[in-house]
């Protein structure tokens, strides 16, 4: 596991609800083309979950978002002692 996998598990461990890529690359320090990939691979190992927020992108002024949050293998992955 590379280290910046490992931030972004530690940030979504310690934020606790659902977060969309950005909140995730500033809360691990990591810059969000590098974290956007990653939850996609994170998705496929099944230790995130994502949902794609619904609404009218004009009415809400920007772009919809995709919100991940840590499956229980990801919260395990992400508590083990080796993180």
């Amino acid at each position: 596991m590379t280290l910046a996998t490992r931030f972004v598990l530690r940030a979504m461990l310690g934020h606790g609800t659902e977060m969309y890529a950005r909140q995730i690359a500033a809360a691990a320090g990591l810059p969000s083309g590098t974290v956007a990939p990653m939850l996609i691979r994170l998705e496929t190992a099944g230790w995130v979950k994502a949902r794609s927020e619904t609404g009218n992108p004009h009415k809400l002024g920007r772009p919809l978002r995709r919100y991940y949050v840590l499956t229980d293998e990801g919260n395990r992955i992400a508590t083990e002692d080796s993180l």
